[in-house]
C-alpha cells in the first residue's frame, strides 16, 4: 500500500514520487498536506531546515517538478544580492509556462518593483487560478541583504493578493532568522538526518546491473561500517562508494571469491577504505587519480594535494608555534625536562612510566596546557631568541580561528588561556620536513618524545 495519498494527484505519480524520495515519505506526505489543490490557497511562506545533505533541494525540486507544479527555484549564494535575486525570480517566471518566448531583462531595484512587476508577470503568464511556489534555497544568504527583504518574502502573498507561496530552505534553525523588530511566522518543517538503515536503503539503489542487489547492498554495509562515524554527508558517501566499488570487487572479477566470500571480500577492500578515510571531504586529488593509486597500491601521501601543502602558508613563527603546541599536547609535563634541556642531570628509568602512560597518547587524544608552556617549549625548539611580542601572540589568536589549535575554557579564567593541538603527527612532520639546516635537526629531535610514547 503506497504511504503517499492525495485526492488531487493520482495513484501512480504518487507512487512514481514515492519511489524517487526513499526516506523522506513522511516530509513529503506533510508537504502534499500543506499543498492541498492546485487551485487553493495554502501558507504563505514555509521554512524547511536541517543539517547538510538532508534531501531538502532534492525533495523540493522532485515534488514540484513531478506533481508539475508552477514553481521558481533560486539558489540565494548564486544570486547573493537582493537586485540580482528579484531579477532571477522574475525571470524564471517569465519562462515557467511559455518556454517557446524569449525572456527579457526587466530591471528591479527595489522590492516595490519587484510587487508590481509580479503582479504583472502572473497576470499575463495566466496563473491566478493556481499555487505559484518560490523556492529560495540557501535561504540564510537573506540575513545578509536588506532589512526589508526578509519579512517582504514571508508576506508576499499578501502583499501581492496573489495564490503564492515562498519556501524557505536552511541550514540553520528559524529562531537564527527572526528579525528583532518582528515577522510574518512562517510553517516550519524538520527534515532529521539520515540515519544509518535510511542511508543503506538509499545507497543500495544504485547497484550496478551486472552485480545482484545482495552483492552491493553487503559492500553499502562494510562502506558504512567503516565511514558512518565521521561521514553522514549523503553526498560524499555515494561518492565513496562509487570510488572503491571495482576494488571490493577485485577477487570475485579474477575468481579468487564468490559473491558470498565475505571475509575475503573484506579483507581486500579494508586497506584502502582506510586510505580513503584519509581524504573524507577533501576532494584533494580526482577520482582517475584515486584508482590510478589503488592500482599501483600507493599511499595518498605520494600524490600532492591540499593537505601536504598547507602548513606552506603559515607565516615562520606560526610553524613552530603548532608543532611546540603539538608536544605539549601528547607530552607529560614532567618529560618537558628531558626532552628540551642540555643538561637536565640523570634521570632515573625504572618507573619513568605510570602504569596509564603505557598507552600510546595518540589513542589518548590531545591534553589541554598553559600558554607559558607553550611558549617555553618555543624557546626551545627554535635556534634564535624569540621575544614573546604582541606579534607571536597575535599568531596564535589566528591559528586558534584556523582551528589548528582549539582553546579550552573562557578568556577570564584568572589562571590564564589553556589550549589543546587539532592538527595531525602526519601534519607536523611534512611541517618538521618543510624547515631545512639546524631548526629542522633539533626539531626532529624533539618529535622523538612522541615517537617514545
Amino acid at each position: 500500500m503506497p504511504n503517499l495519498e492525495h485526492p488531487a494527484y493520482p495513484a501512480a505519480t504518487l507512487l512514481h514520487l514515492e519511489s524517487l524520495v526513499p526516506c523522506r515519505e513522511s516530509q513529503v506526505s506533510m508537504l502534499l498536506s500543506i499543498f492541498g489543490e492546485r487551485q487553493q490557497f495554502t501558507f504563505p511562506s514555509i521554512f524547511i531546515y536541517g543539517h547538510t545533505s538532508s534531501g531538502k533541494t532534492y525533495v523540493m525540486q522532485t515534488l514540484l517538478n513531478t506533481l508539475e507544479l508552477p514553481h521558481v527555484f533560486v539558489n540565494c549564494v548564486e544570486y547573493f544580492t537582493s537586485r540580482l535575486l528579484l531579477e532571477e525570480i522574475l525571470i524564471q517566471l517569465q519562462s515557467c509556462c511559455s518556454e517557446t518566448e524569449q525572456t527579457s531583462h526587466v530591471p528591479c531595484d527595489t522590492f516595490n518593483d519587484f510587487v508590481r512587476l509580479f503582479k504583472q508577470a502572473v497576470v499575463s503568464r495566466e496563473l491566478q487560478d493556481q499555487t505559484l511556489y518560490i523556492v529560495l534555497d540557501r535561504a540564510e544568504q537573506l540575513r545578509e541583504m536588506e532589512a526589508n527583504i526578509l519579512p517582504a518574502f514571508l508576506r508576499l502573498q499578501e502583499l501581492t493578493d496573489r495564490n503564492v507561496t515562498v519556501v524557505l530552505l536552511s541550514e540553520i534553525v528559524w529562531e537564527l532568522f527572526r528579525p528583532n523588530i518582528g515577522c510574518f511566522e512562517p510553517f516550519t518543517l524538520y527534515f532529521p538526518d539520515y540515519s544509518i538503515g535510511h542511508l543503506q536503503k538509499i545507497l543500495s539503489q544504485n547497484h550496478p546491473p551486472e552485480y545482484s542487489a545482495d552483492f552491493y547492498a553487503a559492500y553499502i554495509n562494510i562502506l558504512l561500517g567503516v565511514f558512518y562515524m565521521v561521514c553522514r554527508d549523503l553526498k560524499e558517501l555515494q561518492h565513496l562508494a562509487v570510488l572503491n566499488f571495482s576494488k571490493y570487487c577485485e577477487p570475485v572479477v579474477r575468481g579468487e571469491a564468490n559473491e558470498r566470500d565475505t571475509r575475503k571480500l573484506w579483507k581486500n577492500i579494508e586497506p584502502h577504505l582506510k586510505k580513503a578515510m584519509q581524504t573524507v571531504y577533501l576532494r584533494e586529488i580526482s577520482s582517475s587519480q584515486w584508482e590510478r593509486l589503488q592500482h599501483d597500491n600507493g599511499e595518498p601521501g605520494q600524490l600532492k594535494g591540499l593537505s601536504a601543502h598547507t602548513h606552506v602558508e603559515l607565516p615562520y613563527y606560526s610553524k613552530f608555534l603548532l608543532i611546540a603546541a603539538y608536544l605539549a599536547s601528547y607530552n607529560p609535563v614532567r618529560t618537558d625536562k628531558r626532552f628540551f634541556l642540555k643538561h637536565h642531570g640523570k634521570i632515573r628509568k625504572t618507573n619513568f612510566m605510570k602504569k596509564h602512560e603505557k598507552t600510546s597518547n595518540h589513542l589518548l587524544g590531545p591534553k589541554p596546557f598553559p600558554l607559558d608552556r607553550l611558549l617555553a617549549i618555543l624557546y626551545s625548539i627554535v635556534d634564535n631568541r624569540v621575544a614573546p611580542t604582541a606579534n607571536i601572540f597575535s599568531q596564535i589568536t589566528s591559528l586558534v580561528t584556523l582551528q589548528l589549535l582549539s582553546m579550552v575554557g573562557h578568556n577570564d579564567q584568572l589562571d590564564g588561556p589553556r589550549y589543546k593541538c587539532t592538527v595531525s603527527l602526519d601534519f607536523i612532520r611534512a611541517i618538521a620536513r618543510y624547515e631545512h639546516g639546524s631548526t629542522s635537526v633539533k626539531t626532529e629531535r624533539t618529535q622523538t618524545a612522541n615517537e617514545y610514547r
